[in-house]
Order: structure tokens, then C-alpha cells, then sequence
């Protein structure tokens, strides 16, 4: 288990070398020379891999589209960027390729009042998997697992309102009863679980081996802000880095370790509301990578 840092490719190699990161995960694919419609992919894809692996950085996953993909008006682009990130990933010997499952959002009249309100996700589910268990089948031909994060995308980091089915654990139980696909389960962020007072750790001992991969991210609840105004409240739930929120991320990388988890902890930046955007400068964001590298390293840094 390495620790390393989310990056957009080949323009961050040197930085994430630099700070002593030894993993990544490869973001903004869909944006990259390997995702469609690009036909003469692989030349791309070997050189990024060469390139990370003369670093000695791992290439853990492959973040293929963090969009809607249940969208109609989405799916068919969204089906063409994860088939092809699953054929890059068995080409340079990725295991996992990662995104968000997506959602239907669909209003129905409220019985009570005669106001829209919000379908449950429960009664699309099998869209979900219409969408996802083909692409799971191509996927296992090749030796490679597809994880969603568990980002709700909604406000105040709430599952209301959203456009993600899989960012509680219910619908994770629900799927995974359903499908038949063992290579699908979680890119897992105990941030977004904290954010709705779900314990990881918790978390962890029920669905620790359908963790694929991981986003390193802490939060903080602001109890005195939450007793005062309530959880829809701005400030009461903030990402942080982890070793700054509330996370026990020795608990956290022993019950991954006890679920043979096979990847690595990726540190997601860009969040932490002290270090992004610092005026200080892009400086105080790598002193919050390098913060929370320390705090997960004596529990997982010096394993592979």
C-alpha cells in the first residue's frame, strides 16, 4: 500500500516526484490524447506508464469520468470514455478503473401536499446496473475492476439533491445483492461518509472487500455550528486533509489491511477550505499534501 496524490497525467510527474509520492491515480482521462475520440491511444498510454514507472510512481487507477453517465444525454459518450479507459488500463496494467455510477433524477407528485419531490433511487436500479453490468462483463475479460466513488454531489456534502445513486450505503447494499459482477465496488472516501455521520471504520468491516480504491480525504463536523443551525448548514461538515479532520486513519488502513485491500491510499487535494487557494500560494496546498502524506505514512507508507 503506497501513498500518492490524484494528478491529471504526464504535466504532474515531476511534481508528484518531487514531493516523494510513489502512487497516483490518473484523473481528467477523458480529457487525455488515450480517451475517445482519439483511435491511436496506446503510443500515449505506454509513455505515461513508462514515464511513472521510471519515477518509481504507481499508476493505482485509472478516474475515467466524474459526470452523470445515467443521463441520457450522457450515457452513450460516458459507455464510449469507461470502455476505452478499461482497454488502456489492461494495456499498461491498471487494476481499476474509477467514476461516478450516476443517477435518474426524476421528480413525482408528493401524495401528501401535491409538490415534486424526488423519486427515490431505489426504483432505478436497474438502469443502474442496464448501464454498468455490460461494461463490468468487458471489463473482467480484461482482468480489470470498475469502482464508484461515493461522492453525494450535493449540497453541503448531502446526499439531497444529487446526481450520484452511489453515495450511500444503502444503494452499495442494494447493487451488490443485485449484480452478479464481482468486479464491481467502491472507490471508496471516508470524507463523504463523515460528512453523513457514518463511521468508516463501520463502514469498512461490512464492505471492506468491495473496496477497489481509495481517496484519502478526511472531514470535520463543526458541532457547535451543527447544535446551533442544524446539518444544512454551511460549515458544519468541511473536507480536510486527512490528519486535520476526524478520520482514525489507523482504524481506517488496519480494516482495509484485514480486507486485503490491494491498492493504494491516493491523498484527494483541492479541498482542504485553509490550503486551496492560499494566498500564500500553490505552496501551501503541496504543504497540506506533504502534511497528509506524514499523517498516513506510519500506517501504510512502508508497505507495497
Amino acid at each position: 500500500m503506497r501513498i500518492g496524490v490524484l494528478s491529471r497525467g504526464f504535466e504532474d510527474l515531476d511534481w508528484l516526484q518531487r514531493l516523494g509520492f510513489r502512487s497516483t491515480q490518473w484523473m481528467r482521462f477523458a480529457e487525455s490524447p488515450a480517451a475517445p475520440p482519439h483511435h491511436d491511444w496506446k503510443p500515449f498510454a505506454e509513455q505515461f506508464a513508462a514515464q511513472a514507472r521510471d519515477r518509481g510512481i504507481r499508476i493505482s487507477a485509472i478516474g475515467a469520468l466524474y459526470q452523470n453517465p445515467l443521463d441520457p444525454r450522457q450515457s452513450d459518450s460516458a459507455r464510449a470514455v469507461f470502455q476505452r479507459a478499461i482497454e488502456v488500463a489492461a494495456h499498461i496494467g491498471v487494476k481499476t478503473v474509477s467514476g461516478f455510477a450516476g443517477a435518474v433524477v426524476e421528480l413525482e407528485t408528493d401524495p401528501r401536499g401535491g409538490n415534486p419531490v424526488y423519486k427515490p433511487f431505489e426504483s432505478f436500479l436497474p438502469q443502474l446496473l442496464a448501464f454498468w453490468e455490460p461494461l463490468a462483463r468487458f471489463a473482467a475479460e480484461r482482468g480489470v475492476r470498475l469502482a464508484f466513488e461515493n461522492c453525494p454531489q450535493g449540497p453541503w456534502h448531502l446526499p439531497v439533491m444529487h446526481s450520484n445513486m452511489m453515495s450511500q450505503p444503502a444503494m452499495w447494499e442494494r447493487l451488490f445483492n443485485q449484480t452478479q459482477c464481482e468486479n464491481l465496488g467502491l472507490e471508496w472516501d471516508p470524507s463523504h461518509l463523515l460528512c453523513q455521520f457514518i463511521d468508516p471504520v463501520a463502514n469498512l468491516r461490512k464492505f471492506g472487500p468491495r473496496v477497489f480504491h481509495v481517496h484519502a480525504k478526511d472531514a470535520f463536523i463543526n458541532r457547535p455550528l451543527l447544535d446551533a443551525y442544524g446539518i444544512c448548514h454551511p460549515g458544519v461538515a468541511e473536507h480536510r486533509f486527512p490528519g486535520l479532520g476526524q478520520a482514525d486513519w489507523a482504524q481506517i488502513t488496519h480494516e482495509l489491511l484485514r480486507a486485503r485491500y490491494d491498492s493504494d491510499l491516493n491523498i484527494e487535494g483541492w479541498h482542504d477550505p485553509v490550503y486551496r487557494n492560499h494566498p500564500g500560494g500553490p505552496q501551501w496546498e503541496d504543504a497540506g499534501l506533504l502534511l497528509a502524506k506524514k499523517t498516513l505514512e506510519p500506517f501504510a507508507g512502508g508497505t507495497e
